[in-house]
């Protein structure tokens, strides 16, 4: 439009240019010919008429050069509005996307809000009860120097000497009844109180049916089934049934489930490590941001005895046959008190390491009933003892204690623990005898000490390797009537060398003095995922019994190589 309305306003003009260059001429022409002043009448007209012309034309020209500074605008104004509206489109599609991917991400919202509200997979819920399961299956062997006759729990004890036939023959056994089932039942009372039941079992029971033929047929036993209460905002807890014994050192705070055992594949575990599992009656309190534990328990109680010989004219009733519900293979002792333990621990707040100390200590009392006839000639009367019947209790016990420390945070943690006492023999590994009997016919308590050191190094995070040594020893208890010794100790056997020679119907009656053992393993978590957990383990241990020495000085002493293997699964 705007090169039009130029070559326009060019034309009119180059127009205006000829007439007056053609008039000028003209005049001049006819001034030079004629020397006239005025042009003729009609020429003037037609000049008045080209300036008319002109005129129009060039108003018309500024008509549409306005109408195209219009357009012009117009067109601006549409191209502004154009791009308005395509950024107010592009604006409106990038929130439309936005929303589309917030839609999107709603049914995961909501997918995490439903997840984090179920329960979680590794328990089962019932009635407000949450459930959880555990355990393992376990194929495992056992291989030793000496023949123990013994299934994966060794019997340190009963080590066979040189004049047992079973000391020159090797063992070798393998077991599936280590296997373990255990369920956890948990429910909150209210916000402060929560109430749990435990159970835990394996397969180490032989009932009189039990055997290894052919369908090695073994039942459950019970290892753990108590109830337990806590008062978490009072700091008192209250636990009912059975369940490790208090005088076994746990790695934190006194509360089950968190006990230290050793980390062996041997059932008995090691020589020296202070344990039971009984039912008891339990109450502990926790103090300074459970920082201090103390604790009480009345657990059942049983009494291991050595011997039960007195003095002639004396009668003891020490044990008896069972008459229901007990095994009937053997005797239980007659039991009027329970086992009473004490404890106290501490869990002192050492920046990236952890420590853990306790102290405790054991009463127990021994009953039997005496009958004494000192009639003339017996070792009663020599000793002047009263005519008559009467129940007796002596009372016996000890003290002990232990630590568990992390000296290398996630690579080495060590402990020691300990206990000493009279009477203590049933809460050691070995199952030393607790008791002999004196002349008087009355239980009196051996002299014991027990001890055990380890450490456990995770050099990899699914690798434990770890090495204990553990020792258990018994003193002399030993009483004399003229030339006659009574109780247990050095020289109150004649002779043991007996012990030394294999012959039929050779026989050892020396008494253990002590169990030493020193025991290295492994254990290798290789594969842990959603299916649980695989591993296996290998434990060597040597192990030495040693007597008391006979009236010779003699004291026989008899050794064991013992091998371990476990595959377990754990599925829970």
């Amino acid at each position: 439009m705007r090169t039009q309305s130029i070559l326009l306003s060019g034309a009119a003009v180059g127009v205006l240019i000829a007439l007056s260059w053609g008039a000028s001429a003209d005049a001049a022409t006819t001034t030079k010919k004629h020397h006239k002043a005025a042009a003729s009448s009609s020429t003037e007209t037609e000049i008045q008429a080209l300036e008319s012309k002109v005129q129009f034309l060039t108003d018309r020209l500024d008509e549409q050069a306005a109408v195209s500074r219009d357009a012009l605008a117009q067109l601006k104004a549409a191209q502004a509005a154009a791009a308005q509206a395509n950024a107010t489109a592009s604006a409106v599609a990038a929130t439309v996307s936005a929303d589309d991917a917030k839609i999107e991400t709603i049914p995961t919202q909501v997918q995490t809000a439903v997840s984090e509200a179920k329960p979680k997979t590794d328990k089962l819920y019932y009635k407000g009860i949450s459930i959880t399961m555990g355990g393992f299956a376990a194929a495992e062997s056992a291989y030793r120097s000496h023949d123990e006759t013994a299934d994966i729990g060794s019997s340190f004890a009963k080590m066979p000497y040189a004049n047992d036939p079973a000391a020159r023959t090797g063992s070798t056994n393998l077991t599936a009844r280590q296997s373990r089932y255990s369920l956890l039942a948990q429910g909150d009372v209210n916000a402060t109180t929560q109430a749990s039941f435990y159970g835990e079992f394996d397969f180490l029971g032989a009932a009189q049916t039990a055997n290894s033929n052919e369908s090695n047929s073994y039942q459950p036993r019970i290892r753990h089934l108590y109830g337990a209460i806590d008062w978490n905002d009072t700091g008192w807890h209250l636990l009912a049934g059975q369940n490790w014994s208090l005088v076994t050192m746990n790695t934190k705070g006194i509360t089950p489930r968190n006990e230290d055992i050793p980390p062996s594949i041997d059932a008995q575990y090691v020589p020296g490590f202070v344990w039971a599992r009984q039912p008891q009656l339990r109450l502990t309190k926790d103090f300074d941001d459970h920082q201090v534990w103390v604790a009480v328990s009345a657990e059942s109680p049983q009494t291991t005895i050595a011997t039960t010989t007195a003095a002639s004219g004396v009668t003891v009733t020490q044990n008896q046959a069972p008459t229901s519900q007990f095994y009937s293979g053997t005797n239980y002792s007659l039991n009027s008190y329970p086992d009473v333990v004490a404890k106290v621990a501490f869990d002192p707040k050492l920046a990236d390491r952890t420590l853990h100390v306790e102290a405790f200590a054991v009463g127990r009392a021994f009953t039997d009933r005496v009958t004494i006839a000192p009639t003339k000639g017996t070792q009663a009367a020599t000793l002047g003892l009263v005519a008559g019947n009467s129940t007796d209790t002596q009372w016996g016990g000890g003290f002990g204690g232990g630590a568990v420390f992390s000296l290398m945070p996630g690579l080495l943690d060590v402990q020691a623990s300990g206990m000493s006492g009279n009477g203590i023999g049933r809460y050691g590994s070995s199952q030393l005898s607790d008791t002999v009997t004196r002349p008087d016919g009355q239980l009196v308590g051996i002299p014991e000490t027990m001890f055990l050191a380890g450490a456990t190094l995770h050099p990899i995070k699914q690798l434990d390797v770890y090495v204990f040594g553990g020792q258990e020893q018994e003193s002399n208890k030993k009483y004399s009537v003229g030339s006659s010794l009574f109780g247990i100790g050095s020289g109150t056997v004649a002779s043991d060398a007996s012990c030394l020679v294999e012959k039929n119907g050779s026989s050892c009656s020396a008494a253990t003095r002590s169990i030493n053992q020193i025991t290295a393993g492994l254990w290798d978590r290789f594969y842990q995922g959603p299916f649980g957990r695989l591993q296996v383990g290998l434990q060597y241990s040597y192990t030495q019994k040693e007597a008391f020495a006979d009236s010779t000085g003699l004291a026989p002493k008899t050794s064991e190589n013992m091998i371990f293997t476990s595959f377990r699964y754990y599925p829970f």
